[in-house]
């Protein structure tokens, strides 16, 4: 059950309607590419290579894990506060309600598969799995092309910016939380994602606007060559793809 925050139609004392939604888009073309991805990086794993299976459902395992943290955060912080500031958007809000219903119904099906082929890289259960991998990606596709035409506008009208960022220290905080739960790094991971996502001419611009000087350093550091091997070990033989 999603957490609730405390929900009105008006803003919060000292706070102004208007904000940034922009870096929505980035995290949506993220998903596009995780679940573009992941199906393919199943379907490769020739049969009784339990090794290869293993590395690639560690990741699976991680896009599994950031799809549900991305739709619960939305149910947390948007739904309520944008329906009730905009009656109009009622029935948007529903149906995102309903699509993340279905996703997490499909997650549902999907995760258990998980195991069961990693421990056997059995190639019928490589290829079920990856299928309804695919019907999920297919799914998610509508739903983030639905938010970016029907939600994003209006919330970057009727919220603040403050209620806004509120997305990201929820993502933030929870990661946090679980993260000794994966055995890779998850701030690297989601990071290099997102620069990842940034169309290269802007890159380096937005990466000085949106990153802080201090993370900036640790990337420098360590983030960025552990985002590096990660990415080599999904894809040991080819260039990581573009995520445009």
């Amino acid at each position: 059950m999603a957490e609730k925050l405390p929900s009105s139609g008006s803003l919060p004392d000292g706070q102004v309607a208007g904000c940034d939604t922009s870096g929505m888009i980035l995290v949506h073309r993220i998903f596009r590419w995780l679940y573009r991805e992941l199906p393919l990086l199943v379907r490769d794993v020739g049969a009784g290579d339990v090794a290869r299976a293993e590395v690639v459902g560690i990741y699976a395992k991680l896009d599994f894990f950031a799809l549900h943290l991305h739709h619960r955060t939305e149910d947390t912080v948007l739904w309520d506060r944008l329906a009730a500031r905009e009656p109009a958007c009622a029935a948007h809000v529903e149906l995102m309600r309903a699509q993340h219903a279905e996703v997490a119904s499909q997650l549902a099906r999907i995760e258990p598969q998980l195991a069961r082929w990693v421990e056997s890289a059995d190639p019928e259960r490589r290829d079920a799995f990856a299928r309804d991998i695919e019907f999920l990606r297919d799914t998610l596709l509508v739903h983030l092309g639905r938010e970016e035409d029907d939600i994003l506008p209006v919330a970057g009208a009727v919220m603040s910016q403050r209620e806004w960022d509120e997305l990201e220290a929820h993502t933030r905080a929870t990661l946090m939380a679980r993260r000794k739960e994966f055995p890779r790094d998850v701030m690297s991971l989601q990071l290099g994602l997102l620069l990842a996502s940034v169309p290269e001419g802007e890159r380096e611009a937005w990466y000085h606007a949106n990153v802080p000087a201090p993370i900036r350093l640790l990337y420098l550091l360590l983030l960025k060559r552990r985002y590096d091997s990660a990415m080599r070990e999904l894809y040991p033989d080819r260039p990581v793809p573009s995520m445009f």
